[in-house]
């Protein structure tokens, strides 16, 4: 009998939203419509939905360890998503607990805010983010006002300017996600090439999780072995493609 194919394995490390359309949630059904298999390690629960998140509860550090060990220790992991953090403590627990995954691309999302409005990292969290774990990522994957904070460039700032920044704090290639520009393009750079990756762009009334949408669908291609640029230009499409069907 032939040995079944490997299907890859990826790793959310993120928080759950119990109104199921962004983080833990979306980064599943992403994983799940890109052909990797699904896995997970909640950080923290949050009450939300659409319009508002209402309260954050964090998972202790031995919780989140546990987690990770659990699913690289038995199943093993292709590629890492990693989500909102919330607070240092957090970022500090998930940092240790990547040591447990070993050398995989890490796609990192560093969320600040909701669409809601929410902030979802404490600002004294930023620092130990920056270094601990968007240091380790192969992508980056902020948006335009997450750039901005990050590395402290102000709204003159272009849409290059910027992911070139975000560059400069560590990960090997940065995504500066359009959703929130004037022409909707994504803007990859990796040290050499600086390209827009252009797609069709839908009203924005679905848009609540399409961050996490497309930095777990970046890492699902990363898991099936395409290079960055490629993954990222496929995770364009499969977040367009959310939104337009939300």
């Amino acid at each position: 009998m032939e040995a079944s194919p490997h299907v890859p394995v990826a790793l959310t490390i993120a928080g759950s939203d119990s109104g199921g359309g962004a983080g833990i949630q979306a980064d599943l059904k992403a994983f799940a419509r890109c052909g990797v298999h699904g896995t997970s390690a909640i950080v923290a629960l949050t009450a939300q939905n659409t319009r508002e998140v209402i309260s954050v509860e964090t998972i202790p550090r031995p919780m989140i360890l546990d987690q990770v060990r659990a699913v690289a220790s038995d199943l093993g992991v292709d590629a890492v998503k990693i989500g909102m953090l919330f607070d240092q403590p957090t970022v500090e627990s998930v940092a240790e607990a990547l040591d447990e995954v070993g050398a995989v691309p890490i796609v990192v999302d560093p969320v600040m805010v909701a669409e809601s409005g929410a902030v979802l990292l404490d600002p004294a969290a930023k620092e130990a983010l920056v270094e601990l774990i968007l240091s380790r990522a192969a992508v980056a994957t902020p948006n335009l006002g997450e750039a901005r904070e990050l590395s402290g460039l102000g709204e003159s700032a272009t849409s290059d300017e910027l992911a070139r920044a975000v560059r400069e704090l560590g990960p090997r290639a940065v995504v500066l996600t359009g959703g929130h520009t004037a022409d909707g393009a994504d803007v990859f750079f990796d040290g050499e090439t600086l390209e827009a990756i252009e797609g069709l762009r839908h009203p924005d009334g679905a848009s609540h999780g399409s961050g996490c949408t497309h930095s777990s669908a970046l890492a699902a291609y990363l898991a099936h072995g395409f290079e960055p640029l490629a993954a990222a230009r496929a995770a364009r499409e499969i977040a367009a493609e959310a939104v337009a069907n939300g």
